[in-house]
């Protein structure tokens, strides 16, 4: 009996010894598996990292102009298949034998422009030439480059590489030179920190406006890049109330030759002290067109587009009065899935700037909303965004706005000669447009559909968009209430005017 209970006692102690050599063998097992687990979810992380990091350096607005030329770097290899096609596809060899829309003289063409830029900045860090057929110019050595921020740009997918235009006319200085009568004084248009405009005639006799890039305070690189940036947005606008573009050049210096708009800028007309008053027929006409032209930039365009300067001076008026936004210099990509853009330096003009803007740099539609709300107003008012007493037309119109003022809003020299609904529905989409609250602005589309008298009712209030919405909230969860923006804008124009 004792034999046979020690026997058993035995065999529960191996049963226990080999269950205790089991449970270390799973616990083993599943340490390793969570091990490899995380092992995986690094490696995933990291690949996730690269990819996006590649699809960054891919996403600058000079991605329309840039093609990576097949095999050129070794990063490149760990690209998917769709990418490894396109790279293939826009390699050097495969343009040269097809041509850009079968004009091989064009492609040509632009890889002499892009000689000419790579010499005159003498850049050695370009391992690469921009566009067209596989010539690119480095993305992280161009990344760096302007003085807003680079890092928080849109992924652009390089199968949707948009080809600079046949059109476009790659010309000499000299061309431009002559046009401009050696850029004589008398043939400038206008002059801004960023630029000089000048008015050229063509061999053709085409009447041309020639941008020369200036930004004095930048090296090469800055300007360059900034060149890059504006030509590679302007290569995804096609719509009548944008500024067209019909060449460049990069011969001696940076210019962008555009169709001359006879009538000037929206400034000159307005404000240009002439005694003949804009009548209002033409001043709601340019509000409809500047409004279809941003809800394209923000929703129909290829990219999604926030312009960063909508003001008088840049809404160019053609011969039949129609609105084309210009000057597309300080313009931002912005990705589908983000809410705002955080950028530094701050730069556009002063009147025009959203209060969350000029005070935080964040850069959305409704920056451009908020702006097109001031140019509601000089259209209304006839007066400056600043006027000569540096007051602000914002300052000046908000107790008037809130009492819905028609009369003391409206601009004296209109005098009766005004319809009287249309200015209504101005008045309220200018004040829903100034709201010191960006969720609480309108989209463009609303705004158009108001100023359009569409009939059923526009909800002005911003519906939930999930991340993204939360994201802009974020930046009204300070109690950020019209005295303090008001204040801001005073001290705003106290830096500004020091």
């Amino acid at each position: 009996m004792e034999g046979k209970t020690v026997l058993e006692n035995r065999k529960i102690e191996e049963m226990e010894e080999e269950s205790n050599l089991l449970v270390k063998q799973d616990e083993k097992n599943s340490d390793s598996e969570s091990l490899e687990n995380v092992k995986n979810e690094e490696q995933g992380t990291e690949t996730e990292n690269k990819e996006e990091e590649m699809e960054e350096e891919q996403s600058s607005p000079r991605g329309v102009l840039e093609i990576p030329i097949s095999g050129s770097d070794s990063d490149h290899s760990s690209r998917s298949s769709s990418l490894e096609r396109t790279s293939s596809f826009c390699s050097e060899k495969s343009f040269f034998q097809r041509g850009i829309s079968g004009e091989l003289g064009y492609g040509l063409q632009w890889k002499n422009l892009l000689g000419q830029i790579k010499k005159k900045t003498s850049v050695r860090r370009f391992t690469t030439i921009p566009l067209l057929g596989g010539y690119d110019f480095s993305k992280k050595s161009l990344r760096g480059k302007l003085g807003r921020n680079r890092s928080t740009e849109d992924t652009i997918n390089c199968g949707d590489v948009v080809v600079p235009k046949p059109s476009w006319r790659n010309f000499t200085y000299d061309e431009l030179k002559q046009a401009t009568d050696n850029f004589s004084p008398d043939k400038l248009l206008g002059k801004g920190g960023h630029a000089e405009v000048y008015k050229g005639c063509l061999s053709d006799g085409q009447i041309v406006a020639v941008k020369k890039i200036t930004k004095k305070k930048k090296n090469d690189e800055d300007r360059v890049g900034d060149f890059l940036s504006e030509l590679g947005i302007i290569a995804h606008i096609d719509h009548p109330n944008a500024a067209r573009l019909i060449g460049f050049s990069a011969d001696n210096d940076l210019h962008l030759v555009l169709q001359f708009s006879p009538h000037g800028s929206l400034a000159t007309v307005l404000h240009g002290g002439s005694e003949v008053s804009l009548e209002w027929k033409i001043r709601y006409k340019v509000a409809v067109g500047v409004a279809e032209g941003l809800q394209y930039l923000h929703y129909d365009c290829q990219r999604r587009i926030i312009h960063r300067d909508i003001t008088a001076s840049n809404i160019l008026l053609s011969e039949d009065y129609e609105a084309q936004i210009s000057d597309f210099g300080l313009a931002k990509w912005l990705p589908q899935k983000w809410a705002h853009h955080v950028v530094s330096p701050i730069e556009g003009t002063f009147g025009y700037m959203a209060p969350e803007y000029f005070m935080h740099g964040i850069v959305h539609e409704k920056t451009d909303v908020f702006a097109f709300g001031v140019l509601l107003l000089e259209l209304i008012t006839g007066r400056r965004a600043v006027d000569s007493c540096r007051q602000s037309l914002v300052m000046w119109a908000k107790p008037l706005l809130e009492k819905n003022n028609v009369k003391e809003l409206t601009d004296p020299k209109l005098g009766n000669n005004y319809d009287v609904i249309e200015m209504k529905r101005s008045i309220f989409a200018a004040s829903t447009c100034l709201h010191h609250l960006p969720n609480m602005r309108p989209t463009m589309k609303k705004v158009v559909q108001l100023l359009q008298g569409e009939n059923e009712p526009v909800d002005m209030k911003q519906k939930s968009m999930g991340g993204r919405a939360l994201m802009v909230d974020a930046c009204d969860l300070d109690d950020y209430t019209a005295t303090t923006y008001l204040k801001d804008l005073n001290r705003h124009m106290e830096l500004v005017m020091e």
